[in-house]
C-alpha cells in the first residue's frame, strides 16, 4: 500500500470465514529488533488498541468480513510491515501487507565532519531533521532513482551502506560493480559514520527570503512571517514534492546554507542532476545568503 506523511490509509484484511470464538491480531514488524508490536485485537464485536499507533487507527468494518486496518494522519515511522492474523485456535491464518511511504532519501552529516555519529546519535539527527533513518528499501529505491554517495551512513536496522552508480577509485575502485554496497551490522555504540535519512510530504510550504542575513537573523526573518528556519528534511521534501526549485543558498536549522535545483542549469551549481545543493556549515556571523523559511 503506497501512501504519503498525512495521507489516511487503509491495509486491507478481509476474513474468508468467521469461525466461532475467533479473533483478529494486527501487528507491526519492527526492522530494528525483529519484534512484532500489537496494534489492535478485535473478537467481532469489541476491539482493543495497542501501542503508539493507538489513538490513529480504527478497523474499517464495511462489511462483516471486513477487518481491515485504517491508519489516519501517517507518519514517517508508520512504514514497514504489518501483519493481520486470524487466531483461531489450530487453524491460525494471518496475510503480510507493508506500507510504503513515498519519499526522498538524503544523506546527513554534522557541521564538524563526516563519519561523527554513532546509531543513536544518526537517529536522533534524522528526527531533528525532521525525518528518521531510511529503511533498506528505502535507500535502495533512492538508488534506482540515481542517489550517488561516497560516504557510507546508518540505516533503520542498525547496518551500514552507501550507493554507488558511478564506480569511481574513492569508492571502493572502478571495478566493483554499481550497486547498494554494505559494511553490514556495526557496532552501535562504538562505530561511527554519516547518516541517511528519509522524509516524506510536508503539510506546510517552504519558501525563501532573500536578504544578506547571519544565521541568527535569518531565523528571526522567518519568525517575523509567522513562521520557522525550514529544517533539512523539509527543504527536501518540498524540492521532492512541491519542486522548489531556487538558485538562492539559504540558511537552515543546523546552520548549513543549501538550495533546491529542480531544472539543472549552468548558473545554478553547473551540476547535470536535479537535487539539494550545499553550501557546507559557514561561519553562522556571515551575511552572505538569504533563508528558507517553514
Amino acid at each position: 500500500v503506497h501512501t504519503r506523511r498525512g495521507a489516511t490509509a487503509t491495509l486491507p484484511c478481509v476474513l474468508r470465514a468467521l469461525p466461532r470464538n475467533y479473533r483478529v491480531k494486527w501487528s507491526k514488524v519492527e526492522p530494528a529488533n525483529y519484534r512484532e508490536n500489537i496494534i489492535i485485537i478485535t473478537n467481532g464485536l469489541y476491539h482493543k488498541n495497542y501501542g503508539p499507533l493507538s489513538p490513529r487507527v480504527r478497523l474499517r468494518h464495511s462489511h462483516r468480513f471486513d477487518a481491515s486496518l485504517t491508519i489516519t494522519d501517517v507518519a514517517l515511522e508508520d512504514e514497514g510491515r504489518y501483519r493481520c492474523q486470524l487466531v483461531n485456535g489450530l487453524e491460525d491464518e494471518s496475510v503480510s501487507l507493508t506500507l510504503h511511504l513515498e519519499g526522498v532519501v538524503f544523506p546527513y552529516q554534522p557541521s564538524n565532519g563526516r563519519y561523527k555519529f554513532n546509531y543513536h546519535e544518526a537517529k536522533r539527527a534524522c528526527e531533528q531533521q525532521d525525518s528518521r533513518l531510511a529503511t533498506y528499501q528505502q535507500l535502495y529505491r533512492a538508488w534506482t532513482e540515481g542517489l550517488d554517495w561516497c560516504n557510507a551512513g546508518w540505516i533503520l536496522d542498525g547496518t551500514v551502506h552507501y550507493p554507488i552508480i558511478n564506480s569511481r577509485e574513492p569508492c571502493g575502485g572502478r571495478l566493483l560493480l554499481p550497486g547498494v554496497r554494505t559494511y553490514g551490522a556495526r557496532d552501535k555504540q562504538k562505530d561511527r559514520f554519516d547518516a541517511f535519512c528519509f522524509t516524506s510530504a510536508l503539510q506546510g510550504q517552504v519558501y525563501f527570503i532573500r536578504g544578506h542575513l547571519n544565521f541568527k537573523e535569518a531565523g528571526q526573518a522567518c519568525r517575523n512571517h509567522g513562521a520557522a528556519i525550514a529544517k533539512v528534511g523539509q527543504l527536501y521534501s518540498a524540492w521532492k514534492f512541491s519542486q522548489l526549485d531556487r538558485c538562492d543558498g539559504g540558511w537552515l536549522a543546523d546552520g548549513s546554507v543549501r538550495y533546491p535545483i529542480t531544472i539543472p542549469r549552468e548558473r545554478c551549481g553547473g551540476l547535470p542532476d536535479p537535487g539539494v545543493r550545499s553550501f557546507g556549515f559557514p561561519s553562522k556571523e556571515m551575511r552572505t545568503y538569504g533563508t528558507y523559511c517553514f
